[in-house]
C-alpha cells in the first residue's frame, strides 16, 4: 500500500494556492477542470518531494458550505527553522494560531480552515522571544 494524497476543499482557488504555494512554498504538480462535474483539481508537493504524499486541492465551482473543518484534523510539515517559518507567514498575514513557544511546533490555519502544522526538522530550537510569551489565537 502507498500513500497517495490527503484533499481538501478549497473554498476560493486562488487564496488557497496562494497560502500553499506563495506562503508554505508547495509548488503545483497537476491540474484538472472538469467541466461536466463543475470542479477543479489542484496537486500540490513540496519541493523534491513530488513522488511522496500530496495534498489534492478540490475546488468546486458552485458555492458550497464546508463548515470549520475541524473534522478534518490537520496537514504537517517539516522546516528548517520554526521561528524563520513562523515570521515569514506573520509578515504574510497569516495568523499564527498556537506560536512555537517550545522551539518545535506551531499550527496555522489555510483560508479554508485547515489546520497546519509546523514542525521543526531535527531538534527543537531553543525557546526565545516573542514566540516564547506570544498567546494562542483562535482555533487550529
Amino acid at each position: 500500500m502507498k500513500f497517495l494524497h490527503s484533499m481538501v476543499r478549497a473554498r476560493d482557488l486562488d487564496a488557497s494556492l496562494e497560502f500553499y504555494c506563495t506562503h508554505l512554498g508547495l509548488v503545483e504538480i497537476s491540474r484538472r477542470d472538469y467541466e461536466k462535474a463543475r470542479f477543479t483539481l489542484v496537486f500540490l508537493a513540496a519541493p523534491g518531494d513530488e513522488s511522496r504524499g500530496q495534498i489534492e486541492l478540490t475546488w468546486n465551482w458552485d458555492d458550497e458550505d464546508y463548515g470549520t473543518a475541524r473534522n478534518f484534523g490537520h496537514l504537517a510539515f517539516s522546516v528548517d527553522d520554526i521561528y524563520a517559518t513562523c515570521q515569514r507567514l506573520m509578515d504574510a498575514g497569516v495568523t499564527i494560531n498556537r506560536p512555537p513557544r517550545d522551539g518545535h511546533m506551531a499550527f496555522v490555519r489555510s483560508p479554508d480552515l485547515i489546520s497546519i502544522e509546523l514542525l521543526q526538522k531535527g531538534d527543537a530550537l531553543e525557546p526565545r522571544e516573542p514566540w516564547t510569551s506570544m498567546p494562542n489565537t483562535g482555533v487550529w
